[in-house]
């Protein structure tokens, strides 16, 4: 299974093509307009989500609700493009019309001028209209799809707030699935520890009343995937592996940790990894959970706990100073509408990039032409490692 993303920012739509889903997956709008309006919410987002009203479009690969086996396309229309059709326009500039709102002017932080010197573009909003973080709506459009495959496995995913700008959330490892998935929902800022909303929301808004922006950590949870998804055998078919990477591709994503990450570099070995145990009803387990729930590449059994470090976002509303291309002449770089802090909504993001993730491995791993064959053939390796 893969998908490929088409679109820019501030143009028609942004559109989604998924091949390799099985045919006879119940799916309809509603599981992917949920998504896409979580995605919408959280405390320190930018007017931009006052102007778009994320919806979907299935224009292929679904009939009566269920997936035909063939390329699922996804569309997304922006209601912003009404507002930028002479600028972002596909038709050639006739006469004397000029270009508006060029910018020569690249923003430190941004894709601007690495794209620029790339692609040869004098008007560097041929780059910041694709490298945008506009694009995650159609992710997580994509990752929607994925979860609720997932979700008919019995696999649950579940993505919230650990920290922002130093400000960290307790530990909530005991609550459900279902209480992370109302807590986090109910929550402006998406966090699961509700002692510290307040003070996340009030360093959010000092934050933009400053002219600046903060990052943070978010944090996937996923329950029900069984033992031995993944590989050992070729690092490309690593699950932990093909996570991470599909995690730093999201916009700002700096950092990646499985568990207790970079923390077992403090520790000793006997500190760090899980013991195995053995009982009739769960089959082998471990004791406890410091490894994310992956050895070798592979899922143990027990959740899987992945954390991502998103950098503050570096649109700033007192901007850095940049050059200007035309003239090399310093500058202070100009400023495209932001947000002050995206971390609760980069939360659902990640969600959803590793929602896709783990649905790929396991289309790769059992036969999946038809739905209900994939279902069965889950079950049946369940009971098998349980009785191993």
């Amino acid at each position: 299974m893969r998908y490929l993303t088409a679109g820019e920012s501030h143009g028609k739509q942004l559109t989604t093509i998924i091949e390799g889903l099985p045919a006879q997956l119940p799916l309809t709008r509603d599981n992917i307009n949920e998504s896409l309006l979580r995605r919408q919410k959280g405390h320190g987002r930018g007017k931009r989500m006052q102007i778009e009203k994320d919806l979907v479009e299935i224009t292929s690969g679904v009939r009566h609700g269920y997936t035909l086996g063939s390329p699922l396309s996804l569309v997304i229309h922006n209601d912003d493009f009404k507002h930028w059709t002479d600028i972002m326009g596909e038709d050639p500039i006739q006469g004397n019309k000029k270009l508006r709102r060029i910018v020569t002017k690249p923003r430190p932080g941004h894709a601007d001028l690495n794209g620029a010197l790339k692609y040869g573009h004098r008007d560097m909003r041929n780059v910041l209209e694709r490298s945008s973080a506009r694009e995650t709506a159609a992710r997580v459009a994509a990752g929607a799809v994925a979860k609720t495959l997932l979700h008919h496995l019995g696999i649950e995913v579940c993505g919230y707030v650990k920290e922002i700008a130093g400000l960290q959330a307790d530990d909530m490892s005991e609550l459900s699935m279902v209480d992370k998935k109302v807590i986090s929902e109910e929550s402006p800022v998406r966090t699961l520890d509700k002692k510290i909303e307040q003070r996340m929301m009030d360093k959010i808004d000092q934050a933009k009343r400053d002219g600046d922006s903060i990052g943070g950590i978010t944090e996937v949870c996923v329950e029900g995937m069984p033992a031995g998804i993944g590989s050992y055998v070729h690092y490309d078919r690593k699950l932990d592996s093909r996570i991470a990477g599909a995690v730093i591709s999201i916009n700002a994503f700096k950092g990646v940790e499985f568990g207790i990450g970079f923390d077992a570099a403090h520790k000793y070995g006997s500190e760090v990894h899980d013991e195995i145990a053995w009982d009739e009803q769960r089959g082998y387990y471990r004791k406890t959970n410091r490894l994310g729930g992956f050895e070798g590449g592979m899922t143990t059994g027990m959740p899987l706990i992945i954390k991502g470090v998103m950098k503050p976002i570096p649109t700033l509303y007192k901007p850095l100073q940049s050059v200007d291309i035309e003239t090399k002449e310093p500058f202070h770089a100009s400023i495209e509408r932001s947000d002050s802090c995206a971390v609760p909504a980069a939360a659902v993001v990640m969600e959803h990039v590793v929602a896709f993730e783990l649905a790929k491995m396991i289309l790769e791993q059992f036969p999946h032409d038809q739905f209900p064959k994939l279902k069965q053939a889950i079950e049946d390796y369940r009971e098998e490692i349980r009785c191993f």
